[in-house]
């Protein structure tokens, strides 16, 4: 077990790969009880996660096993859904060889994979409000990010990614990736878009935006979906804050289905969305309880949407107000630890193959088959912020000569970010304030 381990993933570059890409030596620089590997792909049509457990299980095991013993933590558990038959096979075979680690099998419910969720469905502690898994003494990671420690080890940097490409293609699968081409050429893996008229979603259908065919393949795309225009999907996401918070003034009927959901109000959490939402229609939330601020508990998982019998928007109402209370320089204060979780939580839990078909996505619910081979590429742009914290600062020119691992550019003095390497061979073309580009 290497003493530096926490060095040798800050040099590689590693950050979370399925969510915001914060930068993973922080987490290793640490204390822990227990690791947590997040195998429960949270977002409806992907596959990443599922497929790397069942064809890298024993690679992701002893990833899993260094980061427990570096840590100093009491088990590691991989934690995913239990319909992942194979993974869950696989990884128990090879569990024999792990003493510390076991296997936790989620139902199959959303979101699952939201790590405060994930931490109470695994452990029973319940993270505070505003708070971090580390605060009750638990570090959670996702699979790729994983076995990106492991590579790290070898010493390989984060140079390409994994990314499902589903919806409206010709051919759905998961493919590798170097980061820097762009979404359509990930996209011309699978064959392109099947329609004329589509619009691209980066993440899941759930948590992800809408991106432009020209924008990049960073370290945290996780999956590429294709919706054709007028999809209930891009209602939803297209939808001008504005029209949503007319709509709450006037249609909502304060039946307090979205709280019912509300996976942080059911670990406890004090947001009840159906109070926020008297906002828009009364500029008081009516409780003396509640302030503006509960807002700031949101995780924009968008579940009330879906809850809601009028198809509201409470989570977009709660972004709105993140927004306007950090304009004014208003921080979150909440930070209580609740005792217990919500009375019926298990039985409130939204399945997941029923958000598919309110999703209108039950004909892309396919299988992704992953292939490792991906062509050759001529030119990467790659964005110098990729990564939670400060964009990376470059150590190249233009003109530069570089091979493929290369480092391009380190994280700034003293602040939280990640190192960034070149993902192809080449000679850099341009470097900018946002970018650098790398021609083979």
């Amino acid at each position: 077990m290497p003493e530096n381990l926490t060095a040798l993933v800050e040099s590689a570059g590693v950050v979370g790969a399925g969510g915001a890409g914060f930068p993973t030596h922080v987490k290793l620089n640490a204390k822990a009880d227990i690791v947590i590997i997040n195998g429960a792909e949270c977002e409806p049509l992907l596959r990443v996660d599922q497929q790397l457990m069942a064809k890298q299980a024993g690679r992701l095991l002893e990833a899993l096993d260094k980061i427990v013993t570096h840590l100093g933590a009491a088990e590691g558990v991989v934690a995913l859904k239990e319909h992942y038959h194979t993974a869950a096979e696989v990884l128990q075979r090879e569990l024999t060889n792990y003493p510390k680690l076991r296997l936790h099998l989620l139902g199959a419910f959303y979101p699952a994979g939201d790590e405060q969720v994930i931490v109470y469905e695994v452990t029973g502690r319940i993270v505070p409000e505003g708070g971090i898994p580390m605060n009750v003494g638990v570090v959670v990671t996702n699979v790729e990010t994983a076995l990106n420690v492991m590579d790290a080890v070898d010493g390989h940097p984060v140079i390409e990614k994994y990314v499902t490409l589903t919806g409206a293609v010709r051919t759905p699968k998961t493919v590798k990736v170097p980061l820097g081409i762009t979404v359509a050429e990930a996209l011309e893996l699978a064959g392109g878009p099947m329609v004329e008229d589509y619009r691209i979603v980066n993440g899941g259908p759930m948590m992800g935006r809408l991106v432009s065919p020209e924008s990049a393949i960073t370290k945290t795309t996780k999956g590429l979906i294709v919706v054709p225009a007028g999809h209930p999907l891009l209602n939803s996401l297209e939808r001008p804050v504005g029209v949503s918070l007319r709509q709450a003034a006037t249609a909502c009927m304060q039946c307090s289905l979205c709280s019912e959901v509300c996976p942080r109000g059911l670990l406890g959490h004090r947001i009840q969305p159906h109070k926020l939402m008297r906002l828009a229609a009364y500029g008081s939330m009516c409780d003396p309880a509640q302030t503006p601020m509960n807002a700031y508990l949101c995780c924009g998982c968008r579940l009330c949407e879906y809850a809601c019998v009028m198809g509201l928007q409470p989570w977009k109402l709660n972004g709105n107000l993140k927004g306007i209370l950090g304009e004014q320089g208003i921080r979150n204060s909440l930070n209580q630890k609740p005792d217990h979780s919500a009375p019926y939580r298990e039985l409130k839990r939204y399945p997941v193959h029923k958000l598919i078909h309110q999703l209108g996505l039950a004909a892309y619910d396919v299988e992704a088959p992953m292939e490792e081979c991906a062509p050759a590429y001529g030119k990467v742009t790659l964005p110098l912020r990729q990564n939670v914290g400060a964009p990376a600062e470059p150590v190249i020119e233009a003109g530069s000569k570089v091979e493929k691992g290369d480092l391009i550019a380190r994280i700034p003095e003293g602040k939280l970010g990640a190192n960034l390497h070149a993902s192809i061979s080449g000679t850099v073309t341009s470097v900018s304030d946002g970018s650098i580009v790398i021609q083979a």
